[in-house]
């Protein structure tokens, strides 16, 4: 990303408040180049695994089990099975899923909040790691950082190739009122069988030395999801181009030291194919989504999405949207599309984008001009918003 606006260059304090930017603030600017969209390679490389798609599932139980885990392996993707979840908590979890999608608005936090208090099964975790290593692909699971040193070695014995260990937040010290629950992450990569995913983070100096933890992926992202309140709730988190561009500076500096850095995955705030390309564009490896899959007919929230913090039953980050059903995975990420608003064939919107700017890989996608662009949505769409239309949907 070349624009110097966005870029933090490693400053920890400012005198003044920086400005930081979102998906919809900038636009990608064409050059004098471009090429073919079969020239397009969107693969990209997560420690040993390759993956074809740039693509991965969120972590979450309205978007990931392991049918999807395994229908999107099988297109390219990878996907993230909450072991923390429903999934893992509940042995039918049909019944589960059906007092979260029948419930009203009203009342739909305290059920959830009574349904996610029962305890998660151990026996479940590797149930559900092995029902995905069953279906032939790679298998992945999030945990939170308290529980990973306990349930990270369950899943790796249950097959899991990578290990997320996610929460709101992630450094890499964490004190304890008493002392319990701290994650030690050097020593938890060190020892881990499989490579590993932390997250999330926003910012240079907290990439940076997550990265020199070990870890294989640094999840971006702090309150972009469709479903997550935490910008509301809690006031934190930044716009998804600044977290990216920051956090691809960190990468490019630990790069310069050690030879390879870890992968770059920005995670939320992606709804349609423009976002994506533009967040690879910012410097991000691969991208992490949760809305978009949930309309997937294969998804297990029936029509509707919720975050992972919106059962917290103390202060819950998060709410249940409704997101219907508009297509099978395949079509959402392949097409064709039924809709006109760019939240289908997702990786056809990628390549034919590179293929406009000439950017035959990811990487060079990431080097193609970004500008400040606050009127990208709205020039010209005067009819289209009027009319609620496509990009004024």
């Amino acid at each position: 990303m070349k624009t110097e606006l966005i870029i933090n260059k490693g400053k920890s304090k400012v005198d003044v408040a920086r400005r930081a930017y979102g998906f919809d603030e900038i636009a990608l600017v064409p050059g004098s180049r471009t090429c073919d969209l079969e020239l397009c390679d969107v693969s990209f490389q997560l420690a040993e695994h390759k993956f074809d798609l740039p693509i991965l599932a969120s972590a979450m139980d309205s978007v990931v089990d392991a049918k999807v885990a395994g229908a999107l392996g099988k297109l390219g993707g990878l996907a993230v099975i909450n072991l923390q979840g429903l999934q893992t908590r509940y042995e039918n979890v049909d019944e589960a899923y059906e007092k979260v999608t029948s419930c009203d608005d009203k009342s739909f936090i305290e059920v959830m909040q009574k349904l996610y208090a029962a305890p998660v099964k151990e026996e479940l975790v590797a149930q559900r790691i092995a029902e995905i290593v069953a279906t032939g692909v790679k298998a992945a699971g999030s945990v939170t950082p308290n529980m990973a040193a306990k349930l990270g070695p369950i899943a790796q014995n249950a097959g899991c190739n990578i290990i997320f260990v996610q929460s709101t937040v992630t450094g890499i010290e964490h004190k304890s009122a008493d002392g319990h629950g701290q994650l030690d992450l050097t020593k938890f990569c060190r020892e881990s069988k499989v490579p590993v995913v932390v997250g999330n983070c926003v910012a240079y100096q907290t990439c940076l030395e997550l990265m020199e933890t070990g870890v294989a992926g640094i999840l971006v992202g702090v309150g972009p999801g469709a479903a997550c309140t935490s910008r509301s709730v809690l006031g934190i988190g930044v716009p998804m181009a600044t977290a990216i561009s920051d956090c691809k500076a960190a990468a490019d500096l630990y790069k310069s030291k050690h030879g390879k850095a870890p992968a770059i995955i920005a995670d939320g705030g992606m709804v349609v194919g423009g976002d994506i390309c533009k967040a690879i564009a910012c410097g991000a490896d691969a991208v992490m989504i949760g809305s978009p899959l949930a309309k997937a007919h294969e998804a297990p929230g029936r029509g509707y999405h919720w975050g992972m913090a919106t059962p917290s039953p103390v202060l819950p980050r998060g709410t249940r949207i409704k997101v219907g059903r508009t297509g099978p995975l395949a079509e959402i990420l392949f097409g064709p599309a039924h809709t006109d608003d760019g939240s289908m064939n997702l990786i056809g919107a990628l390549k034919t984008s590179m293929s406009t700017l000439g950017a035959m890989s990811l990487d060079e996608m990431k080097e193609v001009e970004v500008v400040i662009a606050p009127s990208i949505l709205t020039e010209g769409k005067v009819f289209q918003k009027a009319q609620h239309l496509g990009m004024g949907r």
